[in-house]
């Protein structure tokens, strides 16, 4: 991903944090396989660990068995002994912020006008993780069985929380997974693999107009707003804290 500086985000925390409200990430391998393609990539929610020492956060989800995707990863690791299995490759996983949307020139009040010297483009957010993946491939032993138990749980904990907002009291009580059959559960995990991913690398883009002139970036955040609807304030509001933060940062390094 192309990264200029003024849309870079560097702050960790942030981009943990962004990965927390967007779980559905891309899945993106390139693994030479005699049968599957080359590149692949599935989409599929993410719960995201943050050890308290100082071991690298790790990702975790999964995704059926006969997912060309786990058939090109298990021929990496044809041969090797059972247990944990762990291609070679590293893999890319990329986050998309919730809202995006195009931006038309007319919203540059300040630019248009005066030369006439702008075009269009579009604003959105998005983080991607690079990491080693390690693959629990067999919810019979005894380490991708806890894997899969543990992932299972605590991936519906968090969406049926915090996507959902089922806490209980005056609001839906979550969905558990032990109210589902304990048989049917076992048969379900026989037909998925659970990943992890060490995350080694994390960049982060916010392009939301911050390189534009403070008029234009004004006459973005009113055309916004005026736009409505949840896209329209969500995309205004970012445009106004991105360019408020990139003043900020701008009169520091002044």
């Amino acid at each position: 991903m192309f990264i200029p500086s003024v849309h870079n985000e560097p702050d960790r925390e942030v981009l943990l944090q962004f990965i927390k409200e967007n779980p559905l990430g891309i899945l993106i391998t390139g693994i030479d396989s005699s049968q599957q393609d080359f590149l692949q990539c599935t989409h599929v929610p993410f719960v995201l660990d943050q050890p308290e020492d100082s071991k690298p956060p790790c990702l975790r989800a999964h995704i059926a068995k006969q997912n060309p995707q786990v058939k090109a990863m298990l021929e990496a690791v044809d041969n090797k002994p059972p247990g944990v299995l762990q291609p070679d490759q590293d893999v890319l996983v990329l986050f998309n912020g919730k809202h995006d949307h195009y931006v038309t020139p007319k919203y540059y009040t300040e630019t248009k006008p005066d030369t006439g010297k702008v075009v269009p483009t579009w604003n959105y957010s998005a983080v991607q993780a690079y990491g080693k993946l390690s693959l629990y491939y067999d919810s019979r032993t005894p380490e991708a069985g806890q894997f899969l138990a543990k992932q299972l749980h605590d991936l519906s904990e968090h969406t049926e929380r915090s996507v959902m907002g089922y806490t209980g009291g005056d609001r839906p009580q979550p969905w558990k997974v032990s109210d589902a059959p304990e048989r049917y559960i076992e048969l379900m995990q026989r037909n998925i693999v659970g990943i992890e991913i060490e995350i080694r690398t994390l960049q982060g883009k916010f392009k939301m107009s911050q390189e534009m002139r403070p008029g234009d970036r004004d006459g973005v955040v009113k055309g916004f707003a005026k736009l409505g609807g949840d896209t329209g304030a969500a995309i205004s509001a970012l445009v106004q804290e991105r360019g408020e933060l990139h003043d900020r940062k701008k009169q520091e390094k002044v």
